[in-house]
């Protein structure tokens, strides 16, 4: 109700409680968050992606190559590919990079990109399209859709459009929605910014969310009603990098999303299988990095 005209009010602060004590409340005893109201092709797709064991997934992410060419660790995705197939769970990817260099034989879920934009020549990449129309993700058998969305960006409300429009499409296909969250130069990687970033994507029906670990990680998790899975982003060391896995999962993560802190690693399938370790055998990061060198010595290298 508007405030009587002629009465000043003060602007009351209020509290923020998160319950991160408190697990996410939903019907039913599907393994997904928030995804126990879906209709089966929903869940059949979900569980594509999500380990129903552990109710989590290791994704791993090759492409960076829609934007910004031939990136180092992914020159040859025809070598690199095969490689990890059988040690990740989900693929995430262009579908010219599917068709072109991934068997059509192989088990793993698909998170496949539908948006695109500009190159990293050009300095704003906040303005993308949909590059994919829902009938090809279907004949990809897309397990889901993988969207850049930019929140507080130049782009933000063409993205939103673009996100709004996915999600619609996906929908009427029983195809979920993959938000994927992008933090551009002139925004910082805080917790306020990914509660609020993370919050809209999901309100407007994302099924699954890609952001990145921050300070306070709990809470962001604890006010997104759909699962998050933690982007690995930058090379990091091996070490540091199972750090911030470990890290992710304990606040709350569904998953990690490794892409460079893979590919660009030594041993790329070696940290896959650490990462796994992580994800779904509840390692700590020392746990994994022991696993790690220990693999390292045996095989030689």
């Amino acid at each position: 109700m508007a405030d009587k005209e002629g009465v000043k009010r003060e602007a009351v602060k209020v509290d923020k409680n998160y319950y991160t004590d408190v697990p996410f409340k939903t019907n039913g005893n599907f393994h997904v968050k928030g995804a126990a109201n879906l209709d089966w092709g929903m869940k059949k797709h979900l569980t594509n992606i999500f380990n129903p064991k552990s109710g989590n997934t290791v994704m791993f992410a090759f492409d960076h190559g829609y934007f910004m060419g031939s990136v180092s660790g992914l020159e040859r995705l025809d070598i690199l590919i095969p490689q990890l197939i059988d040690h990740v769970d989900v693929l995430m990817a262009t579908r010219g990079a599917l068709r072109t260099c991934v068997k059509p034989n192989f088990r793993k879920g698909i998170a496949l990109r539908v948006s695109a934009g500009s190159s990293m020549i050009n300095d704003d990449l906040s303005h993308e399209l949909v590059s994919v129309d829902i009938e090809d993700a279907i004949r990809m058998n897309a397990d889901c859709l993988a969207v850049q969305t930019f929140i507080g960006a130049g782009g933000q409300l063409s993205s939103i459009d673009n996100l709004s429009k996915v999600i619609n499409a996906g929908a009427r296909y029983s195809i979920p929605t993959l938000g994927v969250i992008a933090v551009g130069k002139d925004m910082e990687r805080t917790s306020q910014y990914f509660k609020l970033a993370t919050r809209i994507v999901a309100e407007l029906g994302a099924n699954i969310i890609k952001t990145y670990y921050c300070d306070d990680f709990d809470e962001v998790v604890a006010a997104c009603p759909v699962p998050i899975v933690v982007a690995g982003g930058k090379k990091l060391t091996e070490k540091d990098a199972l750090t911030m896995a470990y890290k992710s999962m304990l606040g709350g993560a569904r998953g990690l999303d490794m892409g460079r802190n893979i590919f660009q690693s030594k041993y790329p399938v070696l940290m896959a299988d650490a990462i796994g370790k992580i994800v779904h055998n509840k390692y700590t990061d020392k746990e994994a990095w022991e696993f790690l060198n220990d693999k390292i010595k045996n095989s030689g290298k």
